[in-house]
């Protein structure tokens, strides 16, 4: 249990700093550019591991909807994110983007028949409310009218990880974790290098250190590596109390974005930011009580022996 806890620490404390790095990195080159190289390497990393542990054939994983999942989850996410956050601090990125478990929520009541619950109603609100006072405030006070816009990819980019999330469910929910992020993540990176051939050829590109480094963070450790954490949480304790630990990513994000990129914690992003992970917390402790239900009644059903 020791074991677990330690990663989940892990887990999030380098997602919650590959926040800093993709925006530091973001300096260096186009955003489009950044998710490439950032992508790219997390897919060598991530085929290198199928390769030895001899999983690289998916004949039972229907390649057309690996490209439709790489698409959405890789590709629509993280090059709008990366877009986005041109304009927007990290801090305040990883808080909405973070939002995603409210939108996973609403989808999945729409395709999953999954029941909405007052709590999920309520979480709603407050996601909402949080959003005002974030995203208001940006649209009252900024006279620069991008960070608005780079707020509203950012939420974009949200709602497509919920989209995501959902087709998931829908199409992978028996398959091999390890093979649908691999593959996903791989036509994800072919659509990224369509979209910086087209949109930045030509442009600069700064090879130093550090943006070396803030490519090979977020690719490796905070994509590949993480996401293997992750698929491991997965297997070691129910999906709910494991969701629940990405709680800790946006405030790192925040705390990280504060004290080494010097973004200021305004009041309405504090207040803002509470709502929201109050809402998600809400939307988790919901799913936790549905699923302890269905067991319940599972075990309950004469079917059962």
């Amino acid at each position: 249990m020791m074991a677990v806890r330690l990663l989940t620490f892990a887990l999030t404390l380098i997602w919650g700093a590959s926040w800093i790095l993709a925006k530091i990195g973001l300096d260096y080159m186009g955003p489009f550019t950044f998710s490439l190289f950032r992508f790219a390497s997390g897919v060598i990393v991530l085929f290198l591991v199928l390769f030895f542990m001899k999983r690289l054939s998916i004949k039972q994983i229907p390649l057309r909807d690996l490209m439709i999942l790489g698409l959405i989850q890789t590709a629509a996410v993280f090059l709008f994110v990366a877009y986005g956050m041109m304009f927007v601090d990290a801090g305040k990125t990883s808080v909405l983007l973070y939002t995603m478990p409210i939108w996973s929520g609403i989808l999945a009541a729409k395709f999953l028949d999954e029941q909405l619950t007052g709590a999920n109603i309520l979480a709603m609100i407050l996601g909402a409310a949080g959003l005002l006072l974030i995203v208001g405030f940006d649209l009252n006070t900024l006279t620069d009218r991008s960070v608005i816009i780079g707020d509203l990819f950012i939420l974009i980019a949200s709602v497509c990880w919920a989209t995501a999330n959902i087709f998931y469910q829908k199409k992978f929910k028996k398959a091999d974790r390890l093979q649908v992020n691999a593959y996903q993540m791989l036509f994800g990176t072919i659509a990224m290098l369509m979209a910086a051939l087209m949109m930045e050829w030509g442009e600069p590109i700064q090879w130093t250190g550090m943006s070396i480094f803030a490519i090979l963070f977020t690719g490796i450790a905070a994509s590949a590596i993480s996401f293997s954490i992750w698929f491991y949480l997965l297997d070691s304790v129910d999906t709910a109390t494991a969701a629940m630990s990405i709680l800790l990513v946006p405030i790192f994000g925040l705390v990280f974005g504060a004290i080494f990129l010097g973004e200021k914690l305004t009041t309405n992003i504090i207040i803002g930011s509470s709502l929201i992970l109050i809402g998600v917390v809400l939307t988790q402790f919901s799913g936790m009580f549905v699923s302890k239900k269905k067991k319940m009644k599972n075990f309950s059903s004469p079917e059962k022996f």
